[in-house]
């Protein structure tokens, strides 16, 4: 059957009818008292982080400027843009949450910040990711959905250096900042909350313009190079991690074991990515801290599927599903459970079972 993406569309209300819209979720089962002390917030951990993301950015970039324009700077500001175009990306989601710090107002700088750099409107993106969590991979009803059915591989190839979601933002920018809403994200944002969303849109266009006036004034692309460009050139890095959260898997399912995807990723990809990697686990217990994800991992692990050893194996196992997605969209993954796990909620799932790979 074909799926109606739209939030305003068919799927979105045959959801909302058949219980799949804020439905009750499965989580493994973790005692309380466990439960509290893996969501107990910190923040030294993130204080930590930032300072490493934001001192090394500085260099980076004093680096680069320092070169420019010689090709010498090149490397630098290729570094500079990965900072900028992805690891602001999980900054943006985990101070979205507000887990990163346990205090409130260094999760709001960071978030104001790392929104700023991903072009998300922080207002909007707020409400939109809350309803990702409510309806995660559930169609019409999720507007985070990165790999629809048929799979658009041309979008998430040319994502990879921002060409679309970038551009999409701007475009959505200017649009708050006229003092009007896309009628998709006025169905998810109360409408007490729109004055906001205009508010931000302004104050980043006079940002914007000031960047280019200066790169005007100066006839250089340089304070370009600083602020807009490397959420184009440095997006890569969040394209690859981001694809491999949720596509190729179920949809329209209750249960993240089916629909997300834990993978053991490197030391420096964890570092910019913020241990999203172990993305099953977040999805199911989305308020524990990233710095508590891998033992909270080892916690569950029994309960789980087996994660991805690596990226590479990660992408083995997804191209094919969806280059099969592209003349049959019912096809998807299902995820394998250990011997020790919970079973699936068959009255939910078994009408999709007939589909799986």
């Amino acid at each position: 059957m074909k799926r109606d993406y739209s939030l305003l569309g068919e799927d979105a209300r045959r959801a909302v009818q058949s219980g799949l819209a804020a439905a009750e979720w499965y989580h493994s089962d973790v005692p309380r008292k466990e439960m509290k002390a893996f969501m107990a917030r910190e923040d030294q951990p993130a204080i930590r982080d930032t300072i490493i993301l934001f001192g090394a950015m500085a260099t980076l970039a004093a680096l680069g400027v320092a070169l420019w324009p010689s090709l010498w700077s090149a490397p630098f500001w290729l570094a500079y843009g990965v900072l900028y175009g992805s690891a602001m990306d999980s900054r943006w989601h985990e101070c979205g949450h507000g887990t990163a710090f346990r205090t409130a107002w260094m999760n709001n700088a960071v978030y104001q910040i790392a929104s700023f750099c991903m072009v998300r409107n922080p207002v909007t993106w707020r409400w939109s990711h809350a309803r990702h969590h409510t309806d995660t991979i559930i169609v019409g009803r999720d507007p985070e959905i990165v790999a629809m059915r048929p799979p658009a591989l041309f979008r998430i190839v040319l994502n990879l250096f921002g060409i679309l979601d970038a551009w999409n933002g701007w475009a959505r920018m200017l649009l708050n900042a006229s003092g009007r809403l896309d009628p998709e994200e006025a169905s998810f944002i109360p409408e007490s909350e729109h004055p906001k969303v205009i508010r931000v849109a302004r104050i980043w266009v006079a940002i914007y313009a000031a960047t280019l006036a200066v790169a005007v004034w100066t006839g250089s692309i340089l304070p370009l190079m600083l602020i807009g460009l490397p959420r184009l050139y440095g997006a890569w890095h969040h394209v690859l991690t981001g694809v491999l959260q949720h596509a190729g898997l179920a949809d329209n399912v209750v249960d993240h074991r089916l629909n997300s995807r834990t993978v053991h990723m490197n030391p420096i990809s964890r570092f910019i990515y913020w241990n999203m990697n172990y993305h099953v686990e977040h999805h199911m217990f989305p308020m524990v801290p990233y710095h508590r994800l891998p033992a909270l991992h080892d916690r569950i692990k029994d309960d789980l599927p087996a994660p991805n050893p690596s990226m590479w194996h990660a992408y083995r196992e997804v191209l094919p599903v969806l280059r099969r997605q592209l003349a049959h969209e019912d096809y998807f993954l299902r995820r394998e459970l250990p011997a020790t796990a919970r079973p699936y909620r068959e009255d939910f799932h078994a009408a999709a079972a007939g589909n799986a790979a």
